[in-house]
């Protein structure tokens, strides 16, 4: 390495300091690996988000037996699947700002470690507090795997580079034959397996601790105490990190229209995963005579649903760069929302076919939900620049919430009102939110003008300044997703 390519010196009123940096081509930087290393942590880290999500699918098909065998209500059962959901809404918030001071790598380890560990107890669990509590921990580790991850893609992956549902398939099978505790030990079997092939594979991929480990090295070898990286120089504390992942969402979510309807819409479209999780083999099992087995066939279409819904989330990237060049290269954050109008519209649809057929709609639900998804998470962070990732963490809060708490009134809301009437009232709520992708395309762009938030990416619209990409690793509680562009 030429000291010349990668360092310069700098004066501060702290003394003189040697600042390094990555010179060009350096293949120890991230952003410089070879195709095969990027495509091995990208895979490991999706499959790791893959099953830490399938434990909340493979949770609810265990808990009617569970319930049964523990002598407690299914209501109590239900609790399980809230505390997990929850935790998603608040340890976001923290694991964030502990990556950037101890690295990604080791975060992910020893979270994904310890998410798998809390399988054990819950397998051998002999009352239902036991599972409780080991389902919050489960969660609380578990949130890594979705909170990280579009850090790291960052680190690693170019904008221009970036760009599903089983788990109730195969546990309706393992319950009716093995029992809900199996369920329990497949995936602790199935996550520490993928556990040991990160801990072989996965390197850290955090530039600027990469870079400041370069430093420290090099001020241990020559002597020279003024070498530094430039995160040593520009570090902010985590007290700092704390306050802008958690006070300055809140205040977004209660001063901002945008941020507080859209969360609400996505937080209710999100909401209906996760209703679904409870309902669907209920509907199918308790009303059309399915095997508990298959009673998780009917979620095939959501896999079906998916694939539609990514679709047209490619074709929603095609119109947003259309729009953005016609714009003479200023990006136009309302071009986010053009089949989110869709979703929208076919949301409610779904639900009401759901309702009165209880068959077909499934696929349909499914793309609606991951089309709003997409473009509510990219709108906000279009349109709140060095504020995006606040606004995502506000929407991901009350997201995250709302999910949790669903499943605990979802059967009885069922079983009480029938499945007709229960879903028809989903379906009600679903269309009173159908006009607000709509209302945003058109006014969207002066009621950001008119806010103390977005204003500053509306200045730089103005100017044509070049849009940077969203570093969702400043901001810990981006949590579940990365900028799309």
């Amino acid at each position: 390495m030429k000291q010349s390519n990668t360092a310069e010196l700098t004066s501060t009123k702290d003394g003189d300091y040697i600042i390094i940096s990555w010179p060009e081509g350096d293949p120890e930087n991230p952003m410089n690996w070879d195709k095969t290393k990027k495509w091995t942590t990208t895979m490991l880290l999706c499959l790791m988000c893959l099953f830490i999500g399938l434990s909340t699918a493979g949770y609810s098909a265990g808990i009617a037996k569970m319930t049964e065998e523990l002598g407690v209500s299914v209501e109590a059962g239900e609790v399980g699947m809230f505390v997990f959901n929850a935790s998603f809404a608040i340890v976001p918030m923290f694991l964030g700002p502990l990556s950037e001071f101890l690295g990604r790598n080791l975060v992910y380890l020893g979270c994904y470690a310890m998410f798998c560990i809390w399988f054990i107890p819950i397998a051998l669990a002999k009352n239902i507090g036991t599972v409780i509590v080991c389902r919050f921990l489960s969660g609380c580790f578990g949130a890594a795997g979705t909170t990280i991850i579009p850090g790291t893609l960052v680190d690693i992956w170019t904008t221009e580079e970036r760009g599903t549902v089983s788990a109730p398939l195969y546990n309706g099978y393992i319950d009716q034959n093995l029992g809900w505790r199996w369920i329990e030990w497949i995936q602790l079997i199935a996550n520490g397996a993928l556990f040991a092939c990160e801990l072989l594979l996965l390197r850290e991929t955090r530039g600027s601790l990469l870079l400041a480990r370069r430093a420290k090295k090099m001020r241990k070898e020559t002597g020279d105490q003024r070498y530094r990286a430039p995160s040593e120089l520009e570090a902010v504390s985590i007290k700092d990190l704390l306050h802008a992942s958690t006070t300055r969402a809140a205040l977004l979510l209660v001063r901002e229209p945008v941020v507080f309807f859209f969360s609400l819409w996505l937080a209710f479209a999100w909401a209906m995963v996760f209703l679904f999780f409870s309902v669907i083999s209920l509907t199918f099992v308790g009303n059309h005579g399915f095997s508990e087995g298959a009673g998780g066939l009917p979620y095939i279409s959501c896999i079906i649903g998916t694939f539609f819904g990514l679709g047209a989330c490619f074709h929603q990237k095609y119109l947003y760069d259309s729009a953005t060049r016609k714009n003479n290269g200023v990006p136009v954050p309302e071009a986010r929302l053009y089949w989110s109008t869709v979703g929208a519209v076919l949301l409610p649809i779904s639900l009401f076919w759901f309702s009165w057929t209880q068959f077909s709609s499934v696929p349909w639900i499914v793309p609606c939900i991951y089309m709003i998804f997409d473009a509510v998470q990219n709108y906000l962070a279009d349109g709140y620049g060095e504020y995006a990732s606040s606004a995502i963490s506000a929407q991901g809060f009350v997201r995250n919430m709302l999910a949790a708490s669903f499943p605990l009134f979802s059967r009885q809301m069922f079983d009480n009102m029938k499945y007709q009437w229960a879903g028809t009232m989903l379906a009600l709520i679903a269309t009173v939110m159908v006009p607000l992708p709509f209302i945003l395309i058109k006014y969207g762009g002066s009621i950001r003008e008119k806010s103390p938030y977005a204003a500053a990416t509306t200045n730089l619209e103005a100017t044509s300044e070049k849009k940077k990409t969203l570093d969702v690793e400043s901001t810990p509680a981006s949590s579940e997703c990365s900028r799309v562009n």
